[in-house]
C-alpha cells in the first residue's frame, strides 16, 4: 500500500453538459477543459451535469477524479485504437485530472483541500457500459473494473473555487490502512474475502451503498450481478 502522497497539483479541470449519447440515453461523459477558476458546490463543478442521477452525481459522487497516470497504460493496453481519445484528460468523464496520485495513494475518507474547496473521498468509481460505448470497445467497462484503474469520487465538505495548477493538499486521513486499491481488490478480485468485507462495514466515510454491498455479500455469500451495469442489459 502506497497511500503516501500528501500534495499534488491539479493538471486539468473539466465539465460537461448532458447530451444525446447512445441507446436512447443522454450522458455528460464528454467533458471539456475549464480555462480559469471554477466554483465547486455541493453537487459538483459549476456547469457540470449528470444525465443518470440514479447512478451518477449527487452529494456523494459530486466530483469525479481520474489519474492521468493511467493513460499511458491504457494506450499500451488498447494498442493504438483509442489514441485520439486518450490524447488529453477527459476520456473517462473526469472532472479532475492529476499526475502522481492513483487509487493506491488515496484512502477512503481522505480530506483534500484544493483552492478554497474541501473534498472528501467517498468511493471508487463503478464503471458502466457508457465507457465501452465511448471507447468503441465492447468490454472496456469490465477492463476498467478489473484493472483497478477506476478513478474515484468526492463529496464536497466546503464549497469554494479552484483552478488548474492549484495544489491538492491532504488535510486529514482517517483510514490510512484503507487505500481505494484495497477496496477495489475486494469488490472485483477477491470477491468473498470476509475479513476485508467486515472491515469495509466499519468505514463510515465510505458511501452507504458500498457498505451495503459488502453487507449483502457477507449475508448471502454470493456476488451481485454486474451485467446491467457493465453491459447495460438485464442479467439472467
Amino acid at each position: 500500500m502506497k497511500a503516501s502522497v500528501a500534495e499534488i497539483p491539479v493538471l486539468t479541470l473539466l465539465h460537461g453538459r448532458a447530451r444525446p449519447f447512445a441507446r436512447g440515453q443522454n450522458s455528460a461523459i464528454e467533458k471539456s477543459e475549464i480555462g480559469g477558476p471554477i466554483r465547486i458546490g455541493e453537487l459538483g463543478l459549476e456547469g457540470d451535469e449528470q444525465a443518470d442521477l440514479r447512478h451518477h452525481g449527487g452529494v456523494e459522487k459530486a466530483v469525479h477524479h481520474y489519474a492521468y497516470d493511467h493513460y499511458a497504460g491504457w494506450k499500451n493496453d488498447l494498442r493504438g485504437c483509442s489514441d485520439e481519445l486518450l490524447a488529453a484528460p477527459g476520456a473517462f468523464g473526469e472532472n479532475i485530472s492529476t499526475l502522481g496520485l492513483t487509487e493506491e495513494d488515496v484512502c477512503v475518507g481522505d480530506i483534500w483541500r484544493v483552492g478554497t474547496v474541501l473534498l472528501q473521498v467517498s468511493q471508487a468509481r463503478q464503471p458502466c457500459w457508457k465507457l465501452s460505448q465511448r471507447f468503441g470497445i465492447d468490454d472496456m467497462a469490465e477492463r476498467v473494473q478489473t484493472s483497478g484503474r477506476t478513478g474515484w469520487y468526492y463529496r464536497v465538505l466546503e464549497s469554494g473555487s479552484t483552478a488548474a495548477g492549484d495544489l491538492m493538499s491532504l488535510v486529514e486521513r482517517p483510514h490510512a490502512d484503507w487505500p481505494l486499491s484495497r477496496i477495489l481488490q475486494t469488490f472485483y478480485v477477491d470477491l468473498l474475502d470476509r475479513r476485508t468485507l467486515e472491515g469495509i462495514l466499519g468505514l463510515e466515510e465510505l458511501t452507504a451503498s458500498w457498505r451495503t454491498l459488502a453487507q449483502r455479500r457477507l449475508e448471502s455469500g454470493r456476488i451481485e450481478d454486474w451485467t446491467p451495469r457493465l453491459k447495460g442489459e438485464s442479467g439472467p
